[in-house]
């Protein structure tokens, strides 16, 4: 299911900070993921990182039963995926731009998040506030910003549950290995777990802040 950067002693800055790099490509090492594992080799060595790649686990379609009673139980793969997103302090989406947006894994993903919203003393909601969301996409685009829609999904998603957002890192690549040409992405890696992460807040929050 993932593997795992161990904790080392060293850095003591951040101790407590944990990194959960959720893969959602359709293929193995593709674009996004070594623009993410660019950025990863940049944090702290004392930081745990863990890699889940969602074609790996038989994680089922999402199956609304929020009006259901009692509260629906995850399954066995599902509940490991769930406990390893409270685990972490900050989760990465690794998607690459699909049609505009996520990936079909990454959506199916965070739609289980709706589940675990109701799975009875789990209190996700609670206890994903003040965390950080960040996201990591690779596209054919040169111009970045046809990935607003995927940027907005992930951003609303920190908003709802009170999560920070730390962005998305965009790379432009298409076939296998691409990225490794996008210079100015590889370069923005090198910081980008490093910039200001803050509270995500919807448009309405952000006017009625504005005044």
């Amino acid at each position: 299911m993932t593997q795992d950067t161990p904790h080392r002693p060293g850095h003591q800055d951040r101790p407590d900070r944990s990194f959960l790099f959720v893969l959602g490509s359709s293929r193995a090492d593709g674009n996004s993921e070594l623009l993410a594992r660019a950025a990863a080799a940049h944090l702290p060595p004392d930081v745990p990182q863990r890699w889940v790649d969602l074609n790996e686990l038989a994680l089922p379609d999402f199956q609304d039963g929020r009006h259901d009673a009692p509260g629906r139980q995850p399954h066995e793969t599902e509940e490991l995926l769930r406990q390893a997103t409270l685990d972490a302090t900050d989760v990465v989406i690794v998607s690459p731009l699909y049609w505009y947006s996520l990936s079909a894994q990454t959506k199916r993903y965070l739609d289980h998040w709706s589940g675990w919203l109701n799975v009875p003393g789990s209190d996700f909601k609670a206890r994903m506030a003040g965390r950080t969301l960040w996201g990591v996409t690779a596209m054919a685009h040169d111009e970045h910003e046809v990935a607003d829609g995927l940027v907005t999904s992930l951003s609303h998603s920190a908003a709802y549950l009170r999560m920070h957002f730390g962005g998305v890192l965009k790379g432009t690549a298409s076939r296998p290995g691409d990225i490794h040409s996008d210079e100015q992405a590889l370069i923005r890696a090198k910081t980008f777990f490093q910039g200001p992460t803050p509270l995500a807040l919807f448009p309405y929050e952000e006017a009625d802040a504005a005044a």
